[in-house]
């Protein structure tokens, strides 16, 4: 089943263009199409979150209305955010023909609302429908010329014992980084990263090729790894969202479920009886996750698995850490 689709009638904030983003359904499935960068993103919703919440804007300094959509999980995090004002009569409409929720929370106090969207999923994203201020093709050498620059203004500081100056161009560039969410130009604020990088690639590399590193295909997607202690952990970037024991007990980590369903890929972690502990959605290399299970005495398997297992398994998966 397909969903008639549903676009944004203006900004999130007044006097913002309005984003090219469309919303389809195929069922409870949603596809979001940000057709200013051509990205397109599926999600299974639990519910959807439609917001006002008033903040101070980066572009103006004071403060707006900011409006859109979430799509949550069934923990109630953000799986993604659609900035934009949405008609509520057609988001109703287009809720209720594809069977998911919708919570109106226009009225919410504001920092209720902040923290909801605050709690975010991991692989999180938020699709703008706008274009970016530099074509992506101009990225890469901007952020180079800009971390070479950076190089050199930091070492010029540094040799005249000027730390406040260089506090205060690391505090700039975390305002920036705010206003135009975009991680390349971080380079600019952090010149290591531009010899760091190489060598974090490789070793990353290195620790999945020996199995102590288990990462998600893509950038900025969870990973697991294991500790001395045999505690199997998740983390995503570099915070540490949860911790489960390795060993053949119930409630700990027993093995490695590889999924496919439908379009969806991701990863389960089960206990020995079988019962799902955590899901991490996304794409997980096989050949990975066999020497990742292998060095930690981990069991593996790779299905392609119907819709009511599926529905049963994300249903039952207990998070909450012992």
């Amino acid at each position: 089943m397909t969903v008639d689709h549903l676009v944004p009638i203006s900004g999130a904030t007044e006097g913002e263009l309005r984003p090219e983003t469309v919303l389809t359904s195929h069922g409870r499935t949603l596809v979001v199409t940000d057709n200013a960068s051509g990205h397109s993103v599926r999600v299974t919703p639990a519910s959807l979150y439609h917001y006002n919440c008033r903040q101070v804007t980066a572009k103006t300094g004071q403060l707006q209305l900011v409006q859109g959509i979430a799509a949550l999980d069934a923990d109630g995090l953000v799986l993604l955010d659609l900035p934009g004002e949405w008609h509520k009569p057609d988001l109703d409409l287009f809720a209720h023909r594809a069977g998911i929720p919708l919570l109106d929370a226009r009225s919410y106090p504001p920092a209720r609302v902040r923290a909801v969207l605050a709690s975010r999923a991991p692989g999180w994203q938020r699709l703008r429908g706008l274009r970016p201020l530099f074509p992506r093709k101009w990225h890469k050498p901007l952020a180079i010329c800009a971390g070479i620059a950076g190089m050199a203004l930091m070492a010029y500081l540094a040799s005249l014992g000027m730390w406040a100056a260089w506090r205060a161009v690391s505090s700039l560039g975390r305002f920036l980084l705010e206003i135009f969410e975009s991680k390349w130009l971080m380079v600019a604020f952090s010149p290591a990263l531009l010899v760091l990088r190489p060598v974090f690639g490789r070793t990353n590399r290195w620790q999945v090729r020996r199995g102590t590193l288990l990462p998600s295909a893509g950038r900025g997607g969870p990973y697991l790894k294991a500790n001395s202690s045999g505690k199997l952990q998740i983390f995503h970037g570099t915070e540490l969202t949860a911790t489960r024991q390795i060993g053949a007990s119930p409630r700990e980590a027993f093995s490695l479920l590889l999924y496919q369903y439908d379009s969806l890929t991701g990863l389960f972690i089960l206990d020995v009886a079988g019962s799902p502990l955590y899901h991490l959605p996304g794409h997980w290399l096989p050949k990975h996750a066999h020497t990742f299970t292998k060095r930690h005495n981990l069991s593996l398997a790779v299905h392609r698995i119907s819709r009511e297992e599926y529905l049963n398994l994300t249903r039952t998966t207990k998070e909450a850490t012992p």
